[in-house]
């Protein structure tokens, strides 16, 4: 009889595993934590948290493209220490790679100049399975983070200047 009982039982807890592990702990993602806990972001990651844009980007459906660290290492350092001395440089400079909405690659089309959420335009473009962002190119397309969405791209994208 406990044989017969183990493996029901057995079943019922790698069900109740799986389920926490691919749809519940998940359901509490956002861009925030998902750029937190990809390696290649920690960069990104740091930069939204001295910025204080974590609460911004938690509150909402959201498109990151987010720079790789690979991207901040072409970024001179003086720069990058000039930004993290300027609290709304950074801002800035952070939120022209966010789109309020979540927007898939296969939502973008060949050229399109969505408004980000500091109010610049980006351009994406869409060629086959290739997406740009202005200069940038998207690495990695669609990190699944809640109602939002995280792309990683090669280049730190420079806001235009008011």
């Amino acid at each position: 009889m406990n044989l017969s009982l183990r493996h029901p039982l057995a079943a019922a807890c790698l069900a109740l595993a799986t389920l926490s592990t691919s749809g519940l702990a998940h359901a509490a993602d956002t861009a925030v934590s998902v750029a937190a806990q990809t390696a290649d972001l920690s960069t990104f990651s740091r930069l939204v948290k001295q910025a204080g844009l974590e609460s911004t980007l938690n509150s909402g459906a959201f498109t990151v493209f987010a720079p790789s660290d690979e991207a901040f290492k072409a970024v001179p350092a003086d720069k990058l220490d000039t930004l993290a001395k300027d609290p709304e440089q950074l801002k800035a400079l952070l939120t022209y790679h966010v789109l309020s909405g979540k927007t898939t690659s296969a939502a973008i089309g060949e050229n399109s100049t969505p408004a980000t959420v500091n109010g610049a335009k980006l351009a994406l473009s869409r060629a086959g399975d290739f997406v740009t962002v202005d200069d940038a190119m998207v690495t990695k397309a669609d990190v699944a983070a809640g109602d939002s969405v995280v792309h990683v791209i090669d280049r730190v994208l420079t806001p235009p200047k008011k």
